[in-house]
């Protein structure tokens, strides 16, 4: 998967979200991460780099799993597609 086909991703993890009923801490976490894969993407990082963000988008995942469904389709695909990338 290409980089901006990630950063699509990421955009529609954000529309996902937009409405959705987030407490603060879960909205930040989002937030977070996607700031650190776009700074990733733009910076041409390393594994090691984006094996850090992937386990934190993990994370997100199982707090995200029973609330959030339509956003956690979309944050499993931004795991897979770094995944795909090598990392």
């Amino acid at each position: 998967m290409s980089r901006s086909e990630v950063r699509e991703l990421l955009q529609r993890l954000q529309t996902e979200i937009q409405d959705a009923e987030l407490d603060a801490e879960t909205r930040q976490l989002i937030k977070d991460l996607d700031e650190e894969i776009h700074g990733l993407l733009e910076a041409d990082a390393d594994e090691d780099a984006f094996a850090s963000v992937a386990n934190r988008a993990r994370e997100a995942e199982a707090n995200f799993e029973s609330d959030h469904p339509l956003a956690i389709r979309v944050l499993r695909e931004i795991i897979q597609s770094l995944a795909r990338m090598g990392i």
